[in-house]
């Protein structure tokens, strides 16, 4: 359950990243569940690789089609526990289905990679500026638009939990993107910055088509919360849809732990893969 204050991890800062409890949120060092999907790198070409980021470089994993042609990217953006295998496997997914999927470790700075505590992870994790996490994403999507095999007009960006949150942030700002996804990102969490700002305060910037993914069962993003945003999107004449699967509980997608929800992760799959088809293949 959430810790008490003090204690590291408050309630608080769980529903800020879209947790609610501890309760289930397995750590991505944690032994893999046999449920968990694996999908293979035949007919595709994966690896890590390095990505400049202003004056740092930091890691990613791509995975995109082994054959010739020019393919739309995807960038993944992954939970707070950065690019673990479920991430590597969602890019092997999305390349499976004719993308070229990448994603950047976010927290390399800070090490993240190395820790097993969930409330110093959220700590960091909270603390990271809007501004470097903007960079990073902009600088992967830069840099994958630029290798062959990749459309450099055709981009879109997708995120689990805390990631889908920093995708709704991303779309306001990549003015290039083409489409997002958003899993299960808790609209009202706010990102460090001056002011803060969450995902009601930048909802107006957003011009992107957007597809929101959500649990009905997620005790930690609130379904006004939820309604709020989808309200303000289509206030501004977006194309956007938001999905609510009954039962299902925050972290339904990840197969890895004890919230994966089958009969809720792969129709909403099928939904998330038809929305990037519909704006990135055409």
């Amino acid at each position: 359950m959430a810790g008490k204050e003090g204690d590291g991890l408050t309630r608080r800062d769980a529903i800020k990243i879209g947790v609610g409890t501890t309760v289930g949120y397995a750590l991505a060092a944690n032994p893999v569940l046999a449920q968990a999907i694996k999908t293979d790198t035949g007919g595709l070409k994966a690896d890590d690789i390095k990505i400049k980021s202003g004056g740092d470089t930091i890691p990613a994993y791509e995975a995109k089609p082994a054959h010739a042609g020019k393919h739309p990217v995807i960038v993944v953006i992954s939970e707070i526990f950065g690019v673990h295998e479920y991430i590597k496997d969602v890019c092997r997914r999305f390349a499976q289905k004719g993308y070229y999927a990448i994603a950047p470790e976010l927290f390399v700075r800070e090490g993240v990679a190395k820790l097993t505590n969930i409330p110093e992870i959220v700590k960091i994790v909270l603390s990271v500026p809007r501004k470097q996490l903007l960079q990073d994403l902009s600088a992967t999507a830069d840099h994958a638009r630029k290798q062959p095999g990749a459309r450099s007009d055709r981009i879109g960006a997708t995120g689990f939990c805390w990631g889908g949150g920093t995708t709704v942030q991303l779309a306001a700002h990549y003015r290039d993107l083409g489409a997002a996804v958003v899993w299960y990102g808790p609209p009202a969490r706010p990102f460090k910055d001056d002011p803060p700002k969450n995902g009601f305060d930048v909802a107006g910037e957003i011009v992107c088509p957007l597809l929101g993914l959500y649990g009905g069962a997620d005790k930690g993003i609130p379904e006004a919360d939820v309604n709020k945003f989808a309200e303000l999107l289509k206030a501004k004449g977006k194309n956007v849809e938001f999905v609510t699967y009954p039962g299902a509980d925050h972290g339904f997608h990840a197969d890895y732990r004890q919230s994966y929800k089958p009969d809720a992760a792969t129709p909403a799959w099928a939904k998330c893969l038809i929305w990037f088809d519909r704006y990135l293949k055409a």
